[in-house]
């Protein structure tokens, strides 16, 4: 047998300085790239802001209020006028044509006035007139009790006398100085006397007269 020896082959390990030139030569080509791409780095930043998702903001929408509630107005029937009463209208009578066209009316019949040859009266005035009036009766009595006092006097009456000559009202005008005279005197004169009544255009008429009545102790 014969053997025969072979070389073998050694790996050899890098040197330090092999790969610190490797390092050096790479950083170089990264500043190298670093500086082409330096123009283009905005549109770059761009592309990368354009990928990132975009943030969407969510507005919350203002919900309005709810509107009032709707007011039922209550209808108002209006009251009935009542109808105005319907006044009949009387219709006079028509009048007929004849067979000539004519319209027949009736005949008025004239109505001759005589002119009256009485004078016209005059009213006759309602006031009491003042006159002097005549006794019909003026019948007089002495009151004991002045007769006992001996008073005596004159009492001036003013009398209404009515159209039947009777006094309706008497009053004292003048008094005679005895109140127990002259009460008497007015109350005979209005129970007792009667006068002629006033006349005026011929007829009787109220009036007012003034009358005298005397108490004297020497027609006893």
């Amino acid at each position: 047998m014969v053997s025969a020896n072979l070389p073998v082959a050694h790996r050899t390990h890098p040197d330090s300085v092999r790969i610190a030139a490797y390092s050096a030569a790479i950083v170089i080509n990264i500043a190298v790239l670093l500086i082409a791409l330096r123009p283009l780095a905005p549109q770059i930043m761009q592309r990368i802001e354009e990928a990132l998702p975009t943030q969407v903001r969510i507005i919350q929408k203002e919900i309005p209020p709810p509107p009032p509630p709707a007011i039922e107005i209550e209808k108002v029937q209006p009251k009935a006028t009542p109808h105005a009463r319907q006044q009949q209208v009387v219709t006079p009578p028509a009048t007929v044509p004849t067979s000539e066209g004519r319209v027949e009316t009736p005949p008025v019949t004239p109505v001759s006035i005589a002119p009256s040859d009485a004078t016209p009266v005059a009213a006759v005035s309602v006031t009491p007139i003042e006159a002097t009036l005549a006794y019909r009766s003026a019948p007089l009595s002495f009151p004991t009790q002045a007769l006992r006092q001996r008073l005596h006097g004159t009492v001036l009456l003013r009398v209404l006398v009515n159209e039947d000559g009777k006094p309706v009202d008497v009053a004292i005008e003048q008094s005679c100085g005895s109140p127990l005279l002259d009460r008497s005197a007015r109350e005979q004169v209005l129970a007792k006397w009667t006068f002629q009544p006033a006349m005026v255009q011929g007829q009787h008429v109220r009036a007012w007269a003034r009358v005298p009545v005397t108490f004297d102790l020497r027609d006893l």
